[in-house]
């Protein structure tokens, strides 16, 4: 045990073994951080993704001082929770937008870290990328026709049971083979493809933010503007404000 000990400590380059071991995962992101919310760990995904040069550039400041606007805040936001509440953040849903607005979405995972007295002393999380394309999985006609139907119906008041039913399947059977193929729960999925159809609403001015809200299966504007909040950090307003003056 003690000879695993020394293995995970830092090496003196200030690199940790896991931390390393990520650096070839280019769609996932890595930290660890203190109980400040500083980041002390990163795989270069966290380096490459924050612009800095060198890992050394991340490390001893947090997500609201490496990444600007609503996705450093947001990470932040979850990090005084994580920290603060001592319980685990799983698989939450997010989308962040690129340089064009285009839409990026992962998956995030943070659990805080304990001493030997049982004290949270800090955390540990990954952000995964939501694949963009799943039909190359071996399973995939499995689910195409739920997910296919999800895609022309989006609109509509949709069930899992249901969708689990045009794919011939149970809806714990359902669920699991959603996991397996798209990385995300029916109910993620059914999110993702509502706000991308959303997004893309939004770059049309003609449109009213109620209208949109309805034509993406949202009973009124307020739950369509709170669920787009919860996802991208950013009200449906502000995000329509940023695309349309875009240089």
């Amino acid at each position: 045990m003690q000879d695993l000990r020394e293995w995970l400590r830092p090496a003196p380059d200030g690199s940790w073994p896991l931390e390393t071991l990520l650096d070839g995962a280019p769609d996932l992101m890595f930290y660890v951080k203190d109980l400040g919310g500083r980041y002390v760990s990163v795989n270069d995904t966290v380096r490459r993704r924050s612009g800095a040069r060198h890992k050394r550039d991340v490390l001893g400041r947090t997500a609201a001082e490496v990444f600007t606007g609503e996705p450093g805040v947001r990470s932040n936001e979850q990090d005084v929770r994580t920290l603060r509440e001592g319980r685990e953040l799983r698989d939450v849903l997010e989308m962040y937008f690129g340089p064009r607005g285009e839409a990026i979405w992962c998956l995030t995972h943070k659990i805080p870290l304990r001493n030997a007295e049982n004290d949270v002393v800090g955390l540990v999380g990954v952000s995964r990328d939501v694949p963009a394309s799943v039909e190359r999985h071996e399973e995939f006609t499995r689910v195409a026709e739920a997910l296919a139907y999800m895609h022309a119906h989006y609109g509509e008041p949709l069930r899992v049971p249901s969708l689990a039913a045009r794919a011939g399947l149970s809806q714990d059977g359902f669920e699991r083979l959603m996991r397996r193929v798209c990385h995300v729960t029916p109910q993620q999925f059914l999110i993702k493809v509502r706000l991308d159809a959303a997004v893309a609403l939004l770059r049309d001015p003609g449109r009213s933010i109620s209208d949109i809200a309805h034509s993406c299966g949202y009973t009124d504007h307020s739950a369509f503007a709170r669920k787009f909040r919860a996802v991208t950090g950013i009200t449906p307003q502000a995000y329509r404000a940023r695309v349309l003056n875009a240089p």
